[in-house]
């Protein structure tokens, strides 16, 4: 399907293609025909599906001119509200549809006098929108469209209630529409009482996001994280990351030793100031940072177009998170990597969420020293072309003939280097799944035939637990109270720290490697 199918005006045709969309998402397809004949609609669809532009352009093509706002728009945070403010005054620009955002954190004073003058769409935080009507300084009595974005950010927010304020002060009459990744009971109560017999759409993440973007894990221990990080770094060489953490402490901890040892990165979480953070994201933005280490909160709404990378150094604490978390990369139908790095215990989850959200993500091997060296030594090559080409260099030259009386100039470029990179050498990382290779190990479970456990049970618990064939399970020795079972040398972490501590059968069980046998 092509955007000229949808009947828009020339205008609007014309700046769709001036911004550089060439065909409608699945979420635009489903969605503007259906906001543009006046339906309410409940769409279901991830951050990177196109939804800004699915209630955008009928918003836009539903212009009506007059001093108060025809249409307002609600976003969780201060800085989703500024990119989806942004992405519709261009999407609007060509029928002069002037878009407003107000937020905390900015002159109350400047959008007082800037909403007097007359705007056509707000787009705000359900705070400040309520500060505003409390005020008397903005009108919701000519609304005809509502849009809640990202409905269930603002509930986890704790905006339920300023939502349900803000829609009761806009006319019964008005279109409502609602976005949200997830759809929690609270939304839905919603959408019964402020919805006029909406329209369902359900935009399956693995149909639009998954596709444009690889997804891998290294299984890792936690004490070799930071530096399985900087080697995952080195040799990927990503254009622009983000680094995802759990908490602030760790965001902080991660960008400092970052920043140690050498690379382009600075944190982003909810602590610093709006004025800080705003610099921060500037810098990202233009390049001028090439990492950005952040909470899940402090980068909800980032909508950075030139973001290859998306890298959970904490694994994700459940599959909407990590869905939301990889949507940061791969925008506008580019493709995009997201990394997890997952120690032995974070092996089931991972899996879980791998099953939840319904996609695949790859297990790999860390690149090794060699790779790592060889990944510098190019990117170091790659500098000293350009300072070459710029001769940047001329000024040393008579510092270089110099030494050369003395030294081979092979020996004055090696220490020059030494001097402005260090010694080459790259952090050790232990992986533990490695474990030689090839041969079987022997596992010892504390359960056994006075449990009523059977060889086949213990090959299903393995199968679906660890992900391992059946096949690939050797030889399973049921005594009384526990079992020896064989399994692939190289995969007997995956199969201790899938199946140990869990229950079966009724009872815990635990599971380690069995101690050599006597010869």
């Amino acid at each position: 399907m092509r955007f000229e199918d949808f009947a828009l005006s020339r205008e609007t045709l014309r700046t769709i293609s001036k911004i550089g969309f060439e065909e409608p998402t699945p979420i635009q397809v489903a969605a503007i025909p259906l906001v543009t004949k006046g339906i309410d609609v409940i769409g279901q669809a991830q951050t990177g599906t196109g939804k800004t532009a699915a209630f955008g352009i009928p918003i836009v093509e539903a212009q009506k001119r007059g001093k108060r706002p025809f249409a307002i728009v609600m976003e969780p945070t201060r800085e989703l509200a500024v990119q989806v403010a942004q992405e519709l005054n261009k999407i609007g620009s060509g029928r002069q549809v002037h878009v407003f955002p107000v937020y905390g954190g900015k002159s109350m004073e400047n959008q007082i006098r800037t909403l007097r003058t007359g705007v056509d769409v707000v787009v705000g935080t359900p705070g400040r929108i309520l500060d505003h009507i409390r005020r008397r300084t903005l009108s919701l009595a000519d609304i005809r469209i509502v849009v809640l974005d990202e409905a269930d950010e603002m509930l986890d927010m704790g905006f339920i209630e300023d939502i349900e304020t803000i829609l009761k002060s806009t006319p019964a009459e008005r279109q409502t529409l609602l976005f949200s990744a997830t759809m929690p009971q609270a939304i839905l109560n919603i959408s019964k009482k402020y919805m006029r017999t909406p329209e369902k759409i359900r935009i399956n993440p693995k149909d639009v996001v998954v596709p444009e973007i690889k997804q891998v894990f290294y299984e890792v221990r936690d004490a070799d994280k930071i530096n399985a990080l900087t080697r995952l770094i080195d040799v990927e060489d990503p254009q622009l990351a983000i680094v995802f953490c759990h908490t602030k402490r760790d965001v902080d901890d991660v960008a400092m030793k970052l920043q140690e040892m050498g690379y382009n990165a600075n944190a982003l979480h909810g602590d610093f100031t709006q004025a800080h953070r705003d610099e921060v994201m500037d810098k990202f933005k233009k390049g001028d940072l090439d990492i950005l280490v952040a909470t899940d909160v402090a980068a909800r709404g980032l909508d950075i177009k030139n973001v290859t990378h998306v890298i959970n150094f904490s694994i994700p604490q459940n599959p909407d998170s990590y869905i939301h978390r990889i949507g940061r990369t791969g925008r506008a139908g580019r493709s995009g990597i997201a990394i997890t790095l997952v120690t032995p215990r974070e092996y089931r989850h991972l899996r879980l969420i791998e099953k939840t959200a319904k996609t695949t993500i790859d297990k790999r091997k860390l690149p090794s020293q060699k790779e790592v060296l060889k990944a510098k030594e190019k990117s170091i090559t790659r500098e000293i072309a350009e300072i070459l080409a710029g001769k940047k260099h001329e000024g040393y030259m008579r510092t270089v003939e110099g030494l050369a009386g003395d030294h081979s100039l092979a020996d004055v470029a090696a220490a020059a280097l030494c001097l402005a990179y260090g010694e080459p050498r790259v952090a050790p990382v232990e992986e533990p799944l490695e474990r030689g290779g090839g041969g079987t190990a022997r596992l010892f479970m504390t359960i056994g035939r006075k449990d009523k456990i059977s060889a086949s049970s213990i090959v299903k618990a393995i199968a679906s637990g660890a992900r391992i064939p059946g096949s690939k399970i050797g030889k399973i020795d049921v005594r009384d109270s526990f079992t020896f079972v064989e399994v692939p040398a190289d995969l007997a972490d995956m199969v201790i720290h899938s199946l140990d501590d869990v229950m079966m059968l009724g009872r815990r069980v635990s599971v380690k490697q069995a101690k050599a046998r006597k010869k």
